[in-house]
């Protein structure tokens, strides 16, 4: 059985080193002229043992003539070693953008789902740390690993020539050096593995922090961040010293061996010069090859385990390239044609995937005609925004159906649904380019005059002009350096310049100051024109004027009408709401 699992495991390893080298195939001849160059420096290796011992033992007569042998084999290894390493550098740094493009590529067509599971820093690492590793043993330690096989191999070759008795002698010693190699090669890797998550989980924590440094001066937690990062590291730093102590104790033995192995060559080597079975002049030529051979199976040691580490990344890199994207376009999406904008919600039943134990939203059902503005409102946690989720499909529902023009939501390409569809939420996400570039960010190919005018609509064009740098100016890490109401206005921008058949509003006022509402509103009510829009509320105040207010409690739709109808009626979900809201601003 466990045997089985071994051979499971190995044909694992191989099907990954493989998948590997599928980055490689476009380049494939730079690759092969690049081992034709490995090769020629391994040839080279290999028969300088030879001409050093016919150097040491040398007449006065054919002296300068081993000598100039020596020196153009010198030549030819360091220029076929400089050729060899700038061409697989070449291959590598072209194979890792491949691989960098794709993990991204395919990191960005994921589900939310997905997201949901995963920290930030956690895959910003593995995009980069991982790949890191990649290109070490794809530049060199591949290269490597063919090397040290061809100077294995050969070395024995040429010492079977010499001495068929005492080659088989050496060759004894070999498969136990390779049996330990293989066996340390497991445990490094294992090792190598938590070392490359615990340095993901580290960065993760620098990741968050810095994305959320206001926050951690706010509360005056520099110190517990410290601390969390402290540990963290500490965790890194015995993981990574334990292994180091499996790598040492894996040298150490291969030191031994190889001496060891030395001393018994001579050992035996001497006895067969006593019997007369070997000549003493063989004896240096067969030491320096057995010294060659010894010192390349530690090498091939040492480079196996890297290659371990190197498959132990690419397993989170292949677990990231598995992982089942969404059916998004990756060019950009064609406009539904006729596309008007209605939304229907029948009987919709709904849990998270991280949360599939709870039930968020129970036998949903509404419509919303195309122009219509319905606000959703409701307490903290009862559905709202999952169905603001759900209508820009970050989820498929459990059960029930979601129409658009009364055709199924699955029947259109998800890009082309959401390109009809604009989001202002409460918390605004900036980009930390320009000003420019974030009000792009809605039609990618606008000019400068679209920009302006969606910015002159939004009411934000006035602020933009006060800057001296104007629409260039850099907003900085998640718009740090803009307010909150200019935050909201470029947003609101952004999705002028979509042009969107149904706009989201998720509380897209709640956390503004009374003068940045008030301005924020206006452009809120130009952008609703003509368009079917879904209004999450805080403030009812902002609702007044809707045509139709659902009340959304415990996953369902409690209420529904005008604010007018709903108001009359004193034991309305509703007018509880209204009245709680009053008192509270009372206060």
């Amino acid at each position: 059985m466990k045997n089985e699992k071994k051979k499971r495991t190995g044909r694992k390893d191989i099907q990954k080193a493989l998948r590997l080298f599928n980055y490689i195939k476009p380049f494939r001849f730079q690759f092969s002229i690049g081992f034709l160059f490995l090769i020629i420096t391994a040839l080279a290796a290999l028969a300088f043992p030879k001409l050093l011992s016919m150097l040491m033992s040398s007449t006065p007569q054919n002296l300068s003539e081993n000598l100039w042998l020596l020196i153009i084999l010198l030549v030819v290894q360091a220029v076929a070693s400089f050729f060899r390493i700038m061409i697989f550098v070449n291959v590598t740094e072209k194979s890792l953008a491949n691989i960098r493009q794709d993990v991204y590529k395919h990191l960005i067509q994921l589900p939310m789902a997905f997201f949901n599971e995963k920290r930030v820093g956690e895959l910003n690492s593995r995009i980069s740390s991982d790949t890191t590793q990649i290109q070490e043993t794809l530049t060199s330690t591949l290269a490597e690993f063919f090397r040290q096989i061809a100077m294995v191999f050969g070395g024995i070759t040429i010492l079977a020539l010499t001495s068929v008795k005492l080659t088989i002698f050496i060759i004894a010693v070999v498969p136990t050096l390779m049996l330990v190699a293989v066996f340390f090669g497991r445990f490094i890797r294992k090792y190598s593995k938590k070392v490359q998550s615990e340095i993901a989980d580290s960065n993760t924590i620098v990741e968050e922090t810095l994305q959320g440094i206001q926050t951690v001066k706010a509360f005056v937690n520099e110190w517990f961040e410290i601390g969390r990062y402290r540990l963290k590291t500490n965790e890194v730093a015995k993981t990574a010293i334990k292994g180091g102590m499996y790598r040492g104790s894996f040298s150490a033995f291969i030191v031994l061996g190889i001496f060891g192995a030395i001393v018994a060559v001579i050992w035996f080597a001497v006895g067969m010069i006593h019997n007369g079975e070997l000549q003493e002049n063989q004896l240096s030529e067969f030491l320096l090859y057995a010294v060659f051979i010894g010192g390349s199976v530690g090498g091939l040691a040492r480079v196996y385990t890297n290659i371990q580490k190197t498959i132990g990344a690419t397993e989170d890199l292949f677990e990231i390239l598995d992982s089942k994207t969404e059916p998004v376009s990756v060019d950009h999406p064609k406009a539904i044609s006729g596309f008007r904008g209605s939304i229907e919600f029948s009987d919709i039943e709904f849990s998270y995937p991280s949360r599939a134990d709870i039930q968020v939203l129970k036998g949903v059902s509404f419509k919303v005609d195309q122009g219509e503005q319905v606000a959703l409102v409701g307490p903290s946690g009862s559905g709202k925004s999952t169905i603001i989720q759900l209508i820009m499909q970050f989820y498929l529902p459990d059960k029930g159906k979601i129409l658009f023009d009364h055709t199924k939501a699955t029947t259109f390409e998800l890009s082309e649904i959401r390109n009809q569809i604009s989001i202002v939420p409460q918390d605004v996400l900036l980009f930390g380019g320009s000003i420019r570039e974030n009000i792009a960010y809605g039609k990618t190919d606008a000019g400068q005059d679209e920009i302006m005018e969606a910015a002159i609509k939004a009411n934000a064009h006035q602020f933009i002009g006060s800057f001296p740098d104007g629409y260039d100016t850099i907003v900085g890490e998640r718009g740090i350096q803009l307010s909150g109401g200019q935050r909201q206005r470029i947003a609101i921008a952004r999705a002028v310049l979509k042009n969107p058949k149904i706009l989201l509003l998720d509380e897209a006022t709640s956390s503004l100051d009374s003068e940045s509402e008030k301005l924020v509103q206006q452009a809120l009510e130009k952008l609703m024109e003509g368009r079917t829009s879904i209004i999450i509320a805080h403030r009812l105040s902002t609702i007044v004027k809707a045509n139709k207010i659902l009340v959304v409690d415990g996953g369902r739709i409690v209420e529904q009408g005008t604010h007018s109808e709903l108001i009359k009626n004193s034991e309305s979900r509703y007018r509880q709401l209204s009245e709680m809201q009053l008192m509270g601003e009372g206060l």
